[in-house]
C-alpha cells in the first residue's frame, strides 16, 4: 500500500503542475491579452429631422468592450436590411457632446476612438443621409448600426433594433423624441400624415440628387460578419 502511494506521487504531482501552469497561462491570457467584441444596446430616445434635402439622425449610444484588449472604431453607419437596396445607409456626419440639437452647439467631425479593455463608452453620434432620396415614413424600422474597426476588413454589426420614426410628428423641427412604442393620439397621427405628405410633395419636386457633399471612403468594400 505504502510503495503503491510512493510510487504514484512523482506521478500525481507533474499532472498538477501541469495543470496549474495551463491555468496560469490562461487566466493570464484571458486577464490580459483576450481579444473580446463590442456590445450596444437599444437607445431610449434619438433625435432626428426629415424634409426633402435631408434626413439626419441623432443616437445616443453606449458601447461596451468585453474583452482585454482595447478595439479601436474607425467608422459607423446605419443601413436598414429590410428595405429596399436602393435606400443607401446613413453616414457618421459629427459626434455631438449631447442629445438635444441646438445653435450653440461646436461642430465636431467624425474621428476613430478606442475603446478600452472591459470599459464602456456613451456616445452621441449623428448620422446622415449621403444626399437628398430618403424620406422616413411615420412607421417602425429595423436599423442595424455597422461599423468598422481596426483589427478587422469590412463592415461589420454592431447593433440591431427598432427605429420607432413613427414617434416623429414634427419632421421638419430637428428635436428629440422617445423611442419606446407609444401609441399616438388621434391629433397627432393627423399631423405626422400632414406633415410627411407635404414632405412628399416637396420631395418630388426637388431636383436630382448629387449636389450634397458626402464621405465616399464610407462605402467601401467588405463583408459583414457577425461579431466585431
Amino acid at each position: 500500500m505504502t510503495d503503491a502511494v510512493q510510487n504514484s506521487s512523482p506521478f500525481d504531482a507533474g499532472v498538477v503542475s501541469i495543470c496549474a501552469l495551463i491555468f496560469t497561462i490562461a487566466s493570464f491570457w484571458w486577464i490580459n491579452a483576450r481579444r473580446g467584441r463590442l456590445k450596444s444596446w437599444e437607445p431610449q430616445s434619438f433625435a432626428a429631422i426629415v424634409h426633402c434635402a435631408m434626413t439626419r439622425l441623432r443616437l445616443p449610444l453606449v458601447v461596451h468592450n468585453t474583452g482585454a484588449k482595447p478595439i479601436v472604431v474607425q467608422d459607423l453607419r446605419v443601413t436598414f436590411p429590410e428595405e429596399p437596396a436602393s435606400r443607401l445607409p446613413l453616414l457618421w456626419m459629427s459626434s455631438p457632446s449631447r442629445l438635444r440639437p441646438g445653435l450653440e452647439e461646436e461642430p465636431k467631425l467624425p474621428a476613430g476612438f478606442a475603446v478600452a479593455g472591459r470599459e464602456a463608452q456613451q456616445l452621441f453620434i449623428e448620422f446622415e443621409a449621403p444626399f437628398a432620396g430618403f424620406v422616413a415614413e411615420p412607421r417602425d424600422y429595423k436599423v442595424q448600426i455597422q461599423a468598422r474597426v481596426g483589427h478587422r476588413k469590412g463592415w461589420r454589426p454592431l447593433l440591431t433594433f427598432t427605429l420607432r420614426a413613427a414617434n416623429i410628428i414634427d419632421p421638419a423641427r430637428y428635436t428629440v423624441y422617445s423611442n419606446a412604442p407609444v401609441e399616438l393620439t388621434k391629433e397627432d397621427r393627423e399631423k405626422v400624415d400632414a406633415a410627411l405628405m407635404e414632405l412628399l410633395d416637396d420631395h418630388q419636386d426637388a431636383p436630382a440628387s448629387g449636389e450634397r457633399k458626402h464621405r465616399r471612403s464610407s462605402y467601401g468594400g467588405g463583408e459583414e460578419g457577425s461579431d466585431l
